[in-house]
């Protein structure tokens, strides 16, 4: 253990981490990242086909980025948002209202994506209030859900890895259980079914709309459940069914939006519009912590009056709107119009596709492939017929994260769900080598024949 890991483990508590796992296996200390790679204070590179918590949407140390912070930073690093304005702010509002499902006008700015949610969750309550809908006060949302770690987040959230412990102090959620097309229980295929399950939210709405302010969900990807991924008449009937019910549809796009599906936001697939919708992570490309509720001129005009009448939405955050955040989505959304990303990245998708059916497609220990734009994921069970999964406590993934990272790649479980969520700009030869370590990790944790393989280790 070097110097710098041992100072780091002297002060630091990680996140989302167990810090004793630290013993074994310590911080590994990032020096520095270009393109998809990471490389540490030893020179050892690593593939981010995580996309350091799904983030990092066009790569580490993006020349363009770069610079549009750089400038910003030599105009104005922050101002007080309330009655302060700034020029990149109000230049990326406008061009997102080009882009954003039609009827989405209106932008409120956060720091992160659990406290958009919370903005989100907040401003539907007042709406209701405010329009005479005094019943409603309760939220619907899919059992597996992840919707953030603060309080409101976390309680409409659905892992209990994350939100067991604190049920005590949550709210309490009007809990649907959400699709589930690798078990589906109506023995349908998510290619050509009609969203069978559906009919769990029309029970509950039948029960319980009256007393619902808005349902919250992740469209087409449950992603911390798994990359659970569904089809997207789910998502058409849930629009319908909250529209009938004066219920408003939250979408949670902060890890799916900006063409992590394959299009520039997963509720396009389903030709709907969300009453507010999260965005965060890839807005920024991962530089800069922002998150944004985008919503209707409905919503809107709602919370329109003068300051006496009370109706103001009264939530801030220190760091709303700042300069360097919005210079860097500025930036991100040029590269994507300019570079033609999100075209290179479905030719990329086609590829990794192939490479991963032809890895995993009969491999016996893996029994679900899932697969939407550049999303990938691999989920590992004991036995591929009856579908059985392997006991959490025996941490299979995290094993296999453990020897994949030996080998140069960074393979983060979600409990036995194995994903690649990588930068959009991505190369043929990067997925080569992203699968091709995975396959060996998995034979080396699993069927113990890693002996068939060259020693293999990764200097970039």
């Amino acid at each position: 253990m070097n110097e710098l890991q041992k100072t780091d483990l002297k002060y630091i508590w990680h996140p989302c981490s167990q810090m004793k796992d630290y013993e074994e296996l310590p911080p590994i200390v990032i020096k520095r990242g270009k393109g998809l790679y990471l490389y540490d204070i030893e020179g050892n590179g690593y593939a981010d086909v995580v996309s350091s918590w799904w983030c990092n949407l066009l790569g580490h140390g993006n020349e363009t980025i770069n610079a549009a912070i750089h400038a910003q930073l030599e105009k104005l690093e922050h101002v007080i948002f309330a009655n302060f304005s700034h020029e990149p702010a109000i230049r990326l509002c406008e061009q997102l209202a080009e882009i954003v499902p039609n009827g989405l006008s209106k932008f409120f700015f956060t720091d992160n994506g659990s406290a958009a949610i919370e903005v989100a969750m907040k401003m539907s309550f007042q709406y209701h209030d405010q329009k005479g809908n005094l019943k409603k006060k309760k939220f619907m949302a899919l059992s597996n859900a992840y919707h953030g770690e603060t309080l409101g987040a976390l309680s409409v959230s659905g892992v209990d890895l994350y939100a067991k412990v604190y049920e005590p102090i949550l709210l309490e959620i009007i809990r649907i259980d959400g699709p589930d097309c690798y078990r589906c229980p109506f023995g349908k295929n998510k290619e050509s079914c009609q969203a069978e399950c559906f009919v769990n939210v029309e029970k509950a709405m039948v029960k319980h709309g009256a007393e619902i302010c808005a349902f919250l969900v992740e469209p087409l990807v449950q992603a911390a459940a798994g990359m659970k991924i569904y089809p997207s008449i789910y998502l058409k009937k849930l629009r319908e069914t909250c529209t009938k019910n004066e219920v408003h549809l939250i979408a949670d796009e902060i890890a799916v939006g900006f063409g992590r599906t394959g299009t520039m936001f997963a509720c396009e697939q389903a030709n709907i519009t969300p009453d507010m919708m999260c965005l965060s992570k890839g807005l920024t490309g991962g530089y800069m912590p922002m998150a944004l509720v985008v919503t209707t001129n409905e919503v809107y005009n709602t919370f329109y009056a003068d300051y006496s009448e009370g109706k103001a939405f009264m939530h801030s955050h220190t760091y709303c709107g700042n300069p360097l955040s919005c210079s860097s989505a500025l930036a991100v959304l040029n590269v994507l119009k300019n570079e033609e990303i999100l075209k290179k990245a479905a030719i990329r998708a086609i590829y990794f596709k192939e490479k991963i059916d032809k890895a995993f497609g009969n491999h016996p220990f893996v029994g679900d492939i899932r697969h939407i734009g550049l999303i990938f994921a691999l989920e590992l069970v004991m036995d591929k017929e009856k579908k059985e999964p392997f006991d959490p406590r025996k941490r299979i993934g995290y094993e296999i994260y453990k020897e994949a990272l030996k080998m140069g790649v960074i393979l983060r479980p979600l409990g036995n769900v194995l994903y690649f969520n990588p930068p959009l700009i991505i190369e043929e030869k990067d997925i080569d080598f992203v699968v091709d370590v995975c396959q060996k990790a998995i034979d080396k944790v699993l069927t113990k024949n890693y002996e068939k393989y060259p020693k293999f280790s990764l200097k970039l």
